[in-house]
């Protein structure tokens, strides 16, 4: 894997070598920002992936992949959210855990602004879950709330490496079409953090539907069919029925191999755009306010300056975030 070289088990939640923001002290959070201001938020679920593969999988996958772009790039990453919005479709599976669409997304725009707060005005909301149309409710709430300046990103991990994903019929390395908990998703759990999962209970099934035809993107609009995921109901059926199993497909065939192209190519393409964001937006430098804000430029200063150094806090502009 070129330069990427894997530690041997993780993510490390408890590290001290200056990677989590709650692992820092403010000490060394004030020179982190003197250094890199931008900060990683992984965004994940607790949810059912079968027998063989951890509850916290889309959660492992992309606090590991933070992990080692901070270590790259010099970063912060936050301990990750683990709780997520979730399809009608997953309601009533066993150990996924479905947050309300409106109560996430104001619980993701109340990070956004904690951590602006405490001056990383720069953040990456990395994304491990289906809930890919309801996070840019958040950035985008925060920048009509509040109207500072601010550069925020929501990225969900499959994108940049869409063509990674697809199957053999298509070019790529898999088998089959990448699907929740499949032969891609573990694939890439075997990568980053084999030691969480465990093969030799892994179960298979068949994947089903209502509707004929080719309109549906099953697994993170990878194939850009015409419809995603999240934008039909009705198509087929609740997982609690159709997949007890926990899984769409066959992670059987799972194979770290068949990942690690991948894994390398995400890695490389986010600290291709943190370097972007930091070359454009240099520690302590944002968009400029003229151009990003109408609110009256003292206002601005002082929220910019943080209650700490003679401004304000954000809180002042809105409560409850």
């Amino acid at each position: 894997m070129s330069k990427w070289k894997l530690p041997p088990a993780g993510p490390h939640f408890d590290s001290t070598d200056g990677i989590y923001f709650q692992n820092m002290t403010g000490h060394e959070v004030r020179e982190r920002l003197k250094q890199n201001d931008l900060i990683i938020i992984p965004v994940g679920s607790t949810e059912n992936h079968g027998l063989a593969q951890p509850f916290g999988e889309d959660t492992l996958l992309v606090s590991r992949l933070a992990e080692m772009v901070a270590r790259e790039t010099g970063c912060t990453v936050a301990q990750p959210v683990w709780y997520g919005s979730h399809p009608a479709g997953h309601l009533g599976m066993p150990g996924t855990i479905v947050i309300p669409d409106e109560i996430f997304v104001a619980y993701l725009r109340a990070v956004i602004a904690g951590f602006w707060n405490a001056g990383f005005r720069k953040q990456i909301l990395i994304n491990g879950h289906g809930q890919e149309e309801v996070i840019p409710g958040a950035l985008h709430g925060f920048a009509k709330r509040y109207q500072l300046p601010a550069v925020l990103v929501s990225l969900h991990w499959w994108t940049p490496i869409h063509k990674f994903m697809f199957d053999q019929e298509h070019g790529g390395p898999f088998e089959t079409p990448f699907r929740h908990a499949d032969e891609a998703e573990c694939s890439y759990s075997l990568a980053l953090f084999p030691e969480m999962v465990t093969m030799e209970y892994v179960e298979d099934n068949e994947p089903t539907g209502f509707i004929p035809g080719d309109h549906v993107d099953k697994g993170g609009d990878v194939y850009h069919k015409p419809l995603r995921g999240h934008e039909q109901v009705g198509f087929g059926g609740l997982s609690v029925i159709c997949y007890p199993e926990g899984v769409v497909g066959k992670p059987s065939l799972a194979d770290p191999e068949k990942a690690k192209p991948g894994v390398e190519a995400i890695l490389d393409y986010m600290v291709r755009l943190i370097n972007d964001i930091m070359t454009a937006f240099p520690p302590g430098q944002l968009p400029p306010v003229e151009k990003v804000t109408q609110r009256p430029a003292e206002d601005v200063e002082a929220l910019i300056k943080g209650p700490l150094n003679g401004g304000r806090h954000i809180y002042t502009v809105a409560y409850p975030p």
